[in-house]
């Protein structure tokens, strides 16, 4: 399972630089807990252009992390990994302005993941809010899913617009996204 940050599990504020700047989403955090129920590896998988463009650090997104584990951990949920790409291609600042195989819409982060915690991309999801979200899923051969939150009515606008890759899916939000994976999957304990 492979969820991005930003408007799909907190509120999108474009450029998250502190930790109190993380709001989740009302329903994100049961969500992510009744994936954890069913077996479910929680991967997010996140853009952070921030980083390129000199908003925030590395370091500074470490407390991030950390507020967004704290939050889930106490409404008894948790994630697996956490995954950034900090690059951009055309702005920013070095060794961060490239062009890299781990901004979505690339596979990298997926491909990572799926190495490192041996999941099965063809039977994995992937939740998010923007375009690059869905095509990444799709080009790795998982299940994508568009929530409506963060970019995702700007993304659906776009999506009929220019013939982008098509989610298998559009859903008001996480909460949403979830209940339509757990009936697809069926209720077993899976580890993707």
């Amino acid at each position: 399972m492979f969820l991005d940050r930003d408007g799909t599990i907190n509120e999108e504020v474009n450029f998250i630089s502190r930790p109190d700047q993380l709001v989740l989403i009302p329903g994100a955090a049961e969500a992510v807990r009744l994936l954890n129920d069913q077996g479910f590896l929680i991967c997010v998988i996140s853009n952070q252009s921030g980083i390129a463009r000199g908003y925030l650090t590395e370091d500074d997104l470490v407390p991030i992390h950390a507020r967004l584990n704290d939050e889930l951990r106490q409404a008894g949920a948790h994630l697996d990994r956490i995954s950034y790409c900090p690059h951009h291609p055309t702005e920013g600042l070095p060794p961060y302005n490239i062009t890299c195989r781990c901004r979505k819409p690339a596979t990298g982060m997926l491909e990572d993941a799926a190495r490192d915690l041996d999941i099965d991309l063809g039977r994995s999801f992937l939740v998010g809010d923007r375009l690059a979200d869905i095509e990444a899923g799709k080009r790795a051969g998982a299940t994508a899913i568009l929530v409506l939150t963060g970019y995702g009515r700007q993304a659906l606008s776009e999506l009929k617009r220019d013939g982008a890759a098509q989610p298998d899916c559009v859903t008001r939000d996480l909460r949403a996204a979830v209940d339509f994976i757990l009936k697809t999957s069926g209720s077993t304990t899976r580890n993707d």
